[in-house]
């Protein structure tokens, strides 16, 4: 499965929640799913194997990942101490394209994927243009003056779409963040049972 690029309000709608990674827009004003039942098109029980599905497609969704990316992340946090679940969720936010995001450059992760992309996010005043890059403590996060001038970037960082984090250190000054601790479970910015996800690649992995 790749990376979802259809309509993302319907994804919103079919999930039957709100994810600040994909977009600033709701779901809510039609409470139900898409299809040509319209608000008699109620919502199905889930089995136990949709309750996994469920959990995973949400997270891979919310983070704008390809199956073969969001697979080798899962993979990674099998493989690293601790709990496989908190893992998961702790490389997901260090991200740099979701970092970016969160500290206020860009509507989306999308948006803000296309921004390290091109170039535009140093990593302790080197350019990193790979938006898996994993931000580690201690390291700061800025932008390029051209971005920083850009309209849309510009007003997000004045308003980001979701609260900073804890673990970001924003510098309003020069638009820069440090990331001065380690993303914790409290940080992922939509409801998960984690624990799920995990055990829907114990199959597979």
């Amino acid at each position: 499965m790749s990376r979802y690029t259809g309509p993302r309000v319907r994804v919103l709608r079919r999930l039957g929640m709100d994810l600040p990674g994909l977009t600033a827009k709701s779901g809510s004003k039609r409470a139900y799913p898409p299809g040509d039942k319209g608000p008699l098109g109620a919502r199905k029980k889930r089995t136990d194997y949709g309750d996994h599905l469920f959990e995973y497609q949400k997270l891979r969704i919310n983070y704008g990942l390809s199956e073969k990316q969001f697979r080798m992340v899962v993979k990674e946090a099998k493989r690293q101490k601790g709990d496989s679940g908190s893992n998961l969720l702790r490389l997901l936010e260090q991200r740099l394209d979701n970092v970016v995001f969160r500290m206020g450059v860009g509507r989306s992760i999308p948006h803000a994927r296309q921004i390290v992309a091109h170039g535009h996010v140093k990593i302790n005043g080197r350019r990193v243009d790979i938006p898996s890059f994993i931000v580690k403590q201690g390291m700061e996060i800025s932008l390029t003056d051209k971005i920083k001038a850009n309209e849309v970037v510009s007003e997000t960082l004045k308003s980001p779409m979701l609260v900073r984090p804890s673990y970001l250190s924003f510098d309003p000054v020069n638009n820069s963040a440090t990331m001065i601790e380690l993303p914790a479970r409290e940080d992922t910015p939509i409801e998960v049972q984690e624990a799920l996800v995990i055990e829907f690649y114990s199959r597979q992995i």
